[in-house]
């Protein structure tokens, strides 16, 4: 994505981030199942708020304690598994539920270090929530917002929310100016399984980090007719 997205992107993503391995402490949070998608988008932006702001020097010289602001913020708020078998595509047919599992843990984990230090200029306001047009009868809505840039410019940054089976509204997808969160990490897992197959890509999100997960973009923005 553009440079100048670059906070935003650090939002967006921010949403998709935290490690499946947490994914019990979201039971613990009664609250969120109270919440409607809107009221849950506009929570997560005041509260990422409140632990950032003033806090920018301490996180960015501790990066676990800035994941685990993030996952906190987070967490409870997004159907993690149902993103990763998303992303995983048809692949997710051919995987078995352990290489399913890892791949959720190592995938995300990788985002979370790409993307964390681009929550640190995360302040109060960056984000206003639209006003909602859905229908919380449906099954799936989407939450529209804008995300302010230092030079006032906005960014368009949607929510996909579902309903889990518990009837909970969670988003499991994120769409920054039109771009899909779920179909460009799926185009480029999808490429990279087929240029190294699902085990070796694991393994590389497992001992890489967010060096792999820096390679397959940088190998996707190569293609020809890739979005710069």
């Amino acid at each position: 994505m553009l440079r100048s997205l670059a906070i935003a992107t650090a939002i967006a993503f921010g949403s998709v981030i935290a490690a499946p391995v947490l994914a019990q402490d979201a039971a613990t949070q009664g609250a969120a199942t109270q919440q409607t998608p809107v009221q849950v988008v506009q929570a997560v932006s005041d509260d990422l708020a409140k632990a950032i702001d003033g806090h920018q020097q301490e996180l960015k010289s501790n990066r676990e304690k800035l994941i685990g602001v993030i996952d906190g913020a987070f967490l409870p708020h997004f159907d993690i598994d149902y993103a990763s078998i998303l992303v995983l595509g048809q692949h997710a047919r051919e995987a078995t539920p352990d290489q399913r599992s890892r791949f959720a843990k190592a995938f995300y984990n990788s985002i979370t270090h790409r993307y964390a230090e681009g929550l640190l200029d995360y302040t109060k306001g960056r984000v206003k929530v639209l006003p909602f047009t859905g229908d919380l009868n449906d099954k799936r809505t989407i939450v529209r917002s804008q995300v302010v840039m230092d030079d006032g410019k906005t960014v368009a940054v949607d929510y996909a929310f579902r309903k889990d089976k518990n009837g909970t509204w969670k988003a499991y997808d994120v769409i920054i100016e039109g771009i899909s969160y779920i179909t460009n990490y799926r185009n480029q897992v999808d490429a990279e399984i087929r240029k190294v197959g699902i085990e070796k890509l694991i393994s590389n999100l497992e001992t890489q980090g967010d060096q792999a997960l820096k390679e397959m973009e940088q190998d996707d923005k190569a293609q020809p007719g890739a979005k710069q």
